[in-house]
């Protein structure tokens, strides 16, 4: 989408005009005085009026709210005071990151009182750099399914089809950044929970490295529980661009809380200056988990037009990367880190007397609610070794590409338990919890992953791709994001909403 306010002179464009444009731009356009805060605040809550109804992407709006910020906004603009990098503009945020004075459900009815006193890391991150928080946007409950919907607040639509799921558990915020409701979205991802809605929906979405982002105030856990160091959750920003994606980063990364007292952190440059200077691996097809015809197809062809740029483009896994152990390692450890609210044993003595060792989700994670310290412990053994082959790997290469899902958004389907799931593809039935695959493998070691709009499928669809980079070197595959994005098309603001 062009900066419009690059090509119009001042005060001559309406603010309703910017609402596909970047987070980068309309705070430009704030700080230049081409648009007021208010102005631009109240266009967007206009669409969220006009489009909300169909899409139940925010559902907790702070309309009132964000109206007096704004013009608090425009007066501080005018005291010549120097401005955030947000400064003014409308932002939401994922219901389950803690806003002070405001309900925090993480999509649970167990929660639908809960008034936090504190504001979460990436909410006060937000609001110190200028930002116009508008609402929270819906989730599946406690951030636990590929789809958004909950008892609380009902099921959220995907823009390009409302048919279809918009994913999960960032699946509001797309619907929302997708539509045109909000400049910039913050998620969560353990599981895939940005990078799936990203794919979804057509948009920029970014996996930090393990421990670039706090995620403090991020429900679950739930509140008042203990917090430790994550495995695997990161806090993370979702956009319509990737320069939002960097812009995002600067303000979320970095030590919180008492880290802060020890340490800063600096997000390190992308590692070259032109797209023709990265050396790429790649990985669209996998036997353990094949990738639709409707997802391989525009991968293929993605592939193809970077090769035509003069990208370096190496096919296969790298050395000491085994896929099958690497997502077995993944489900495992995930099951595993939650064995102290589980008890397992009982039905994994039952699984293993019906012969159940079939390698299912039911078995697997039995397996490991009741599995011992040394299985844990060879099983984090091994995901050390395979940061180690990471890491070797991005000696030589920049980035690796694998898609973000084997399938484009698909329709509704809230039948529990998951297993009960089907997923059809041009090539047959699924299981639905496939999709655990290909998010695995960066979320395991802990490494940045970015997935970049690639192209549509025969139906019109978004097609994502993952672009997964060497661990704390966020800006390289957000960087690759860009190239690939201005490639292909990058995002396209979906029919009926523009």
């Amino acid at each position: 989408m062009s900066h419009i306010f690059c090509e119009l002179s001042p005060r001559k464009a309406s603010a309703g005009s910017l609402a596909f444009d970047s987070a980068s731009a309309a705070a430009k356009a704030v700080s230049r005085g081409d648009v007021t805060s208010l102005e631009l605040t109240k266009a967007i809550l206009e669409r969220v009026e006009a489009y909300n109804p169909r899409l139940n992407a925010i559902v907790t709006l702070l309309g009132k709210e964000a109206i007096a910020a704004a013009k608090r906004a425009d007066e501080e603009a005018k005291g010549g005071d120097e401005l955030g990098p947000l400064h003014g503009v409308p932002v939401t945020v994922k219901d389950c990151f803690e806003m002070k004075d405001v309900r925090t459900t993480a999509g649970s009815k167990a929660l639908a009182d809960y008034v936090p006193t504190r504001d979460s890391a990436p909410v006060e991150r937000l609001r110190a750099a200028g930002a116009i928080i508008i609402g929270h946007t819906n989730i599946p409950e406690m951030a636990f399914d590929w789809q958004t919907y909950n008892d609380l607040f009902g099921t959220t639509n995907n823009p390009w089809d409302v048919a279809l799921t918009s994913g999960g558990s960032t699946g509001g915020g797309a619907a929302a950044l997708a539509a045109g409701l909000t400049f910039l979205e913050v998620g969560s991802d353990v599981g895939g929970s940005i990078r799936v809605p990203s794919h979804f929906c057509g948009l920029y979405g970014h996996k930090p490295s393990l421990g670039a982002v706090s995620a403090r105030g991020h429900i679950p856990p739930l509140p008042g529980a203990p917090v430790g160091e994550p495995a695997f959750s990161v806090a993370g920003p979702m956009a319509r661009s990737a320069d939002d994606l960097i812009l995002a980063m600067k303000i979320l990364g970095g030590p919180d809380g008492e880290a802060a007292k020890a340490y800063t952190w600096e997000m390190p440059e992308p590692r070259k200056k032109k797209l023709d200077y990265y050396r790429v691996g790649y990985v669209i097809d996998d036997p353990l988990c094949r990738v639709s015809s409707d997802v391989k197809a525009p991968l293929a062809k993605m592939i193809e037009a970077l090769k035509e740029e003069g990208v370096e483009v190496v096919e296969g896994w790298p050395e000491g990367v085994d896929s099958k152990r690497l997502f077995e390692d993944y489900r495992y450890i995930r099951y595993a880190s939650a064995a102290a609210s589980f008890s397992g044993a009982q039905i994994y003595e039952r699984l293993k007397a019906e012969n159940v060792s079939d390698g299912s989700d039911e078995y697997a994670a039995a397996h490991a609610y009741a599995s011992s310290v040394k299985e844990f412990q060879d099983a984090l053994w091994r995901r050390a070794q395979a940061q180690e082959a990471w890491r070797d790997y991005f000696g030589a290469f920049d980035a690796f590409l694998i898609p973000p899902a084997f399938v484009p958004a698909f329709p509704h389907d809230h039948r529990m338990p998951l297993k009960g799931r089907v997923l059809q593809t041009p090539e047959g039935p699924r299981r639905y919890q496939e999709l655990r695959f290909w998010i695995s493998f960066a979320t395991l070691c802990g490494l940045p992953a970015t997935v970049a709009p690639a192209g549509r499928t025969h139906g019109g669809l978004p097609v994502g791709v993952q672009i997964v980079g060497p661990y704390l070197e966020d800006a390289t595959t957000i960087d690759m994001a860009g190239h690939i994005g201005r490639l292909v098309g990058g995002f396209k603001a979906s029919p009926g909403y523009a």
